[in-house]
């Protein structure tokens, strides 16, 4: 997966000096001496199959799994169920992955795909150079226990540091770890919601409004709380904030 998303990128960079008069040249590759040319429909082929895995690339690779879950959660325990959009939370879980994963980003494109397009490494080289910065990443984010769970799944035997763990094992904890931390912060911001509504269902029905119902008097006074604490900083801050502590 991280193979596809690097070249995807390098072949963006790259199109300007590809593009000529007479349309774009056909890709050679140099293997130990042999010389391999991809025709224009091969590289046509390899994009557009690149660009169909990206989202999977975007969503299990970065930041953007715990976010979309948190803030889905946040417009639940509000109660708002259109309100922000499933588009705006989409919208705004990606602009903050982009913020989150800039400094990722940026080590890939200095280390890995500036040096390929400048011909000073090999392909190889670029796809081993531009996994360590998210390997690095989502090491950080990830529980020792979900490794180890994958890690004997796997029957890995061979690892003397974290380094080693290949890609196929340490995507899949890095996922369970994600999905973990979103619910643990969601739970946190479901709680202080949760009790406005107890507190306003025990009100009505210590009154004996018992038609009458709790979630349509408790709303106005989530929205209130959630205004007053100015909310969305909190979220978007510890959001961010989760990811380098």
């Amino acid at each position: 997966m991280t193979r596809l998303v690097i070249l995807l990128a390098a072949t963006f960079l790259a199109a300007p000096a590809m593009a000529q008069d007479t349309g774009i040249q056909a890709l050679t590759v140099t293997t130990r001496g042999d010389v391999q040319t991809w025709s224009v429909s091969l590289q046509i082929l390899a994009i557009m199959t690149v660009l169909t895995l990206l989202p999977a690339g975007l969503m299990m690779l970065t930041a953007f799994t715990r976010i979309v879950i948190v803030l889905a959660i946040l417009r639940q325990a509000i109660g708002l169920m259109q309100a922000p959009s499933s588009q705006i939370i989409i919208g705004l879980a990606l602009f903050l992955t982009l913020f989150i994963m800039a400094p990722v980003f940026d080590r890939i494109k200095d280390e890995a795909i500036l040096p390929y397009l400048n011909e000073q490494i090999e392909i190889d080289q670029a796809f081993t150079r531009a996994q360590a910065p998210l390997r690095t990443f989502m090491l950080g984010q990830t529980r020792e226990s979900d490794i180890e769970m994958f890690v004997k799944i796997a029957g890995v035997t061979d690892l003397e540091t974290p380094e080693d763990l290949p890609m196929s094992v340490l995507v899949p904890a890095f996922i369970t770890s994600e999905l973990k931390t979103a619910f643990q912060i969601g739970f946190l911001i479901y709680v202080p919601f949760l009790v406005i509504d107890l507190v306003v269902a025990s009100v009505l029905m210590a009154m004996g409004m018992m038609m009458l119902s709790p979630m349509m008097i408790s709303l106005p006074f989530k929205i209130m709380l959630f205004v007053l604490v100015d909310g969305w900083t909190l979220i978007m801050g510890t959001l961010a904030s989760s990811f380098y502590v």
